[in-house]
């Protein structure tokens, strides 16, 4: 037996543009060092998955070989813009055979853009099998601008305004999510298709729930639940806790504060590797906000924020002198920029029709009303800590939403308060529905966040996620509040 000497011929094929890296000056020098450091461990790996967040908050990647790899680390690799055109369902949401109205000339035809790998995000991940690394992108047009679709560099356009005024912000996550016992069942395939989710996975709870952290509760999920802490940790992730929420196998998981890019590519690979792991041994985990099962309770993200002077390294928040409990004037005024766009920017934190179930009057412990206070759940922005610990929780997202989108939300309101702009005003509630919530976006000034292309496709694909839910409840009319089987299939498997 022998190998057969399969011939290759010179030439790039689609793994983006020659030279795309130098020709347009996309690297700092921290990345071109990185870089180096890549190609150097590329002797040790089989296979690299390059991902991209896309505007669901999703993971969207293609698996080279190691040996691809090391062209595409500086050209770039040609992806289609699928994730930009579909909605949460796979229905087409933005027209690509027509003017798409979102001022992107490269979305007309489904024409490719470039994804450009990040040389510092660069991870081996670690299993037996394919040695694997996982490697987050930047997206580009194919003329070497940053594509105006993206939501990472909305996150990093942000950063950048901090650091002008020598800035910088500090996140911390708190993040809820469910564990579940996947069962034997349909892949969900049957009745699938653009637009059309199949059934979602069958599953059993964990254990019966409500009895918040109950140590035999969390006994019950730790088999799995343990190991991923020690794989979290073995990837540098801060991780901090792991502890059993109210819900049967609900999980909340929190991390050290981060810098604010570190906490946002911290995030999706948290998620998407938590749903990996997990489906690897059998269960199935998922951070859709309230899933339609008996006896869940709604699951949040709470993002904990602070502001870190450069200089003096010194947290603004601190209301000084030693004060135990409090917030500075500084503080006061980056939380009257998030009350003042709560509603507008809510999109953004709770972007699916299920994330509003939590907002609902039914669960005490979710915030409704658009205010804050000083240790108060009920309401939208906790104050916590005092003298250098002090800091603000937002309690309003869901767990699925875009990272990077929900956290630049967060640090541009905060920022606007910061700079004096208008207070949040009396107290107002959170919209109460994906249809109240994009229409305060819609009539909101977005677009001085994502730019005009961006807010446009957003709501293009909200548009169409709320109409096929909307055709769908006037069809099956189901019961008034409840968690309807549509957004089971919807959610419960993708996020």
């Amino acid at each position: 037996m022998y190998s057969r000497p399969w011939s290759r011929v010179h030439g790039e094929g689609s793994v983006g543009r020659p030279a795309f890296v130098a020709e347009h000056g996309l690297w700092d020098d921290r990345r071109a060092a990185a870089a180096e450091q890549v190609e150097a461990a590329l002797a040790g790996i089989d296979l690299v998955r390059l991902v991209f967040c896309d505007p669901h908050g999703l993971a969207r990647s293609k698996t080279l070989t190691a040996a691809a790899f090391r062209t595409v680390l500086r050209n770039g690799m040609d992806f289609s813009p699928g994730p930009f055109i579909f909605d949460t369902g796979h229905a087409v949401a933005v027209d690509f055979l027509a003017e798409p109205g979102v001022g992107v000339e490269e979305i007309f035809g489904a024409g490719d853009f470039v994804v450009v790998p990040d040389p510092v995000t660069f991870l081996p991940l670690p299993g037996t099998g394919p040695r694997t690394a996982w490697v987050l992108g930047d997206e580009f047009l194919r003329d070497g601008s940053r594509h105006p679709l993206g939501t990472r560099d909305v996150l990093r356009r942000v950063c950048a305004r901090y650091a002008g005024r020598n800035l910088t912000p500090v996140v911390g996550l708190e993040v809820e999510w469910y564990l579940t016992r996947l069962l034997d069942g349909p892949p969900g395939n049957a009745g699938n298709g653009f637009g059309l989710q199949g059934a979602a996975p069958e599953v059993r709870a964990m254990n019966p729930g409500y009895q918040f952290n109950l140590d035999t509760s969390y006994d019950s999920v730790a088999p799995v639940t343990d190991p991923l802490a020690l794989l979290l940790q073995g990837l540098g992730l801060p991780l901090r806790s792991m502890e059993h929420e109210s819900g049967p196998g609900q999980v909340e998981t929190t991390f050290d504060p981060m810098l604010a890019m570190d906490a946002a590519d911290a995030m999706l690979l948290f998620r998407t590797l938590v749903k990996q792991t997990c489906a690897r041994q059998g269960f199935h985990a998922s951070f859709m906000s309230l899933p339609a099962l008996d006896g869940f309770d709604p699951s949040g993200w709470h993002i904990h924020q602070s502001v870190m002077d450069e200089a003096s390294g010194r947290n603004i928040f601190s209301p000084g002198d030693g004060v135990s409990d409090g917030i500075s004037v500084e503080g006061k005024g980056y939380v009257e920029g998030l009350l003042a766009r709560a509603r507008d920017l809510c999109l953004l934190s709770v972007p699916t029709v299920n994330g509003y179930r939590r907002l609902g009057p039914g669960f005490s412990l979710s915030p409704t009303r658009v205010g804050w206070s000083f240790e108060d759940r009920s309401v939208m922005v906790r104050v916590l800590g005092g003298d250098s610990s002090a800091h603000v929780e937002n309690r309003a997202g869901e767990p699925c939403a875009n990272p990077y989108l929900a956290i630049a939300a967060q640090l541009h309101a905060g920022l606007g308060g910061l700079d004096g702009g208008p207070s949040g005003g009396p107290a107002e509630t959170l919209p109460a529905s994906l249809a109240e919530s994009l229409a305060a976006f819609r009539d909101g000034p977005a677009a001085d966040l994502l730019g005009v292309p961006l807010t446009s496709c957003l709501i293009k694909i909200k548009e169409s996620e709320l109409a096929r839910f909307q055709a769908w409840s006037d069809r099956e009319r189901p019961p008034d509040g409840a968690v309807t089987g549509w957004e089971h299939r919807e959610y419960f498997a993708s996020y």
